[in-house]
């Protein structure tokens, strides 16, 4: 809107400018007090399209075509151009001595562990129902039937406890519930000497 009034305006002083000349037969002298325009022409509001901004953009390196199948399997299993990749048998594997599942050596039987990660979920859903979500403070012990009455009762003294309405499991050993019966070492360390 402001470019067209600043057209407008230039046009109407040269209307101007040449009545003056046709009247008077010349121009303004130099000497006389002249009005100057000055114009500057604004560049026409852009219209954002996907053809304006794949212009101006840094397109990111993507794949232009889709790589074959023959590509593919040799990436996967090599060529014998250059070199086979066969899956090699695995001479690690034991079997397991709880459940007769094969496993890896150094990994743990996969089957056993899900037997685990069941019972520990069961167990997190007791605490949650008993406990909710308040910030503990004390020690929670998770009991299955007939373990409390092993221990006396001062032995629960201050201990939060959850109970479990079924059998503990037989490869679920209470040891692992408790905390270390063992001493902390008392010895120093001893840094080693004449090395160099």
């Amino acid at each position: 809107m402001a470019a067209t009034l600043v057209r407008c305006l230039r046009d109407t002083l040269k209307i101007i400018d040449w009545a003056v000349i046709s009247v008077l037969g010349r121009p303004f002298p130099p000497s006389d007090p002249c009005l100057a325009v000055a114009h500057y022409e604004t560049a026409p509001e852009k219209t954002y399209s996907l053809d304006n901004v794949f212009d101006s953009a840094f397109l990111w390196a993507v794949p232009k075509h889709r790589t074959t199948i023959e590509k593919r399997l040799k990436r996967k299993f090599g060529s014998p151009d250059y070199g086979m990749k066969i899956y090699l048998p695995k001479t690690n594997l034991l079997e397991c001595n709880t459940c007769g599942h094969h496993h890896e050596a150094g990994v743990l039987c996969s089957h056993c562990y899900e037997k685990v990660i069941a019972e520990t979920k069961e167990m997190q859903e007791k605490i949650q129902e008993n406990l909710g979500l308040s910030p503990v403070e004390q020690d929670v012990v998770v009991l299955y039937d007939n373990e409390r009455q092993k221990e006396p009762e001062e032995f629960w003294q201050g201990k939060r406890i959850v109970e479990m309405k079924k059998e503990r499991p037989p490869w679920f050993s209470k040891n692992l519930m408790q905390r270390s019966t063992q001493s902390p070492a008392s010895s120093n360390d001893v840094k080693p000497t004449e090395l160099a």
